[in-house]
């Protein structure tokens, strides 16, 4: 058993004392970062509460569950930043990048260190796979705000569907990854090559990297 709270404690006060010492992106980055490891703690707390409420099981929590609540939970800073304070696109998707970042190391500390880190294999996917897939999914969830928002149709149910994309594609991860076989090993190559489109089209997009 581990204790997350703990784990996050750890790696978030180093964080915190350096943020007065640094400024402009950099900051911004960081902050961000620590925000997507508390999202990541709260969103276990809400999964695991409706996992035992409608006793769902791993699997369907997994598939059903996890993936809305947590693009609803890192949607939720991204949207807070955006609509208070006013950002560049070149601004917002460094945000989400840091708080997808954020997400997925804190996650993989979890479960690296109530798993162990023997198995090679098992850390490759934790990295590779589970990592870049929270990255992309929120960058989604951005580069879809940042297009409505470029045809001046910011509207609830364009926010609506920019998360919509976010989850499905979370979900279809980890439904393609419950069972082992061929669909395990698609899920594991989707978000490397979702990240390659998105790279595209982030160039495409002329948005300068900060």
């Amino acid at each position: 058993m581990i204790y997350s709270e703990n784990l996050l404690l750890c790696i978030a006060v180093p964080l915190l004392i350096g943020v007065p010492f640094i400024h402009g992106g950099v900051r911004r980055f960081v902050l961000s970062f620590l925000t997507g490891m508390l999202v990541c703690l709260l969103s276990a707390y809400i999964s695991g509460f409706f996992s035992l409420a409608f006793e769902l099981g791993a699997k369907n929590t997994a598939v059903y569950v996890s993936p809305v609540v947590e693009e609803i939970m890192k949607l939720l800073p991204l949207l807070y930043y955006l609509f208070v304070f006013l950002p560049r696109d070149e601004e917002l998707v460094p945000m989400a990048v840091g708080v997808g970042v954020g997400f997925s190391t804190f996650e993989n500390g979890c479960y690296l260190l109530a798993a162990g880190t023997e198995k090679m294999s098992f850390i490759l996917i934790r990295g590779l796979a589970v990592g870049v897939m929270h990255i992309v999914s929120i960058l989604f969830f951005a580069f879809g705000l940042v297009l409505v928002r470029r045809f001046r149709a910011m509207t609830f149910p364009a926010v609506v569907g920019a998360l919509a994309l976010s989850s499905t594609f979370h979900g279809l991860y980890n439904l393609l990854v419950s069972e082992p076989g061929i669909t395990a090993r698609i899920g594991y190559c989707l978000p490397l090559a979702a990240a390659l489109m998105l790279y595209a089209l982030y160039r495409q997009m002329h948005m300068p990297t900060q």
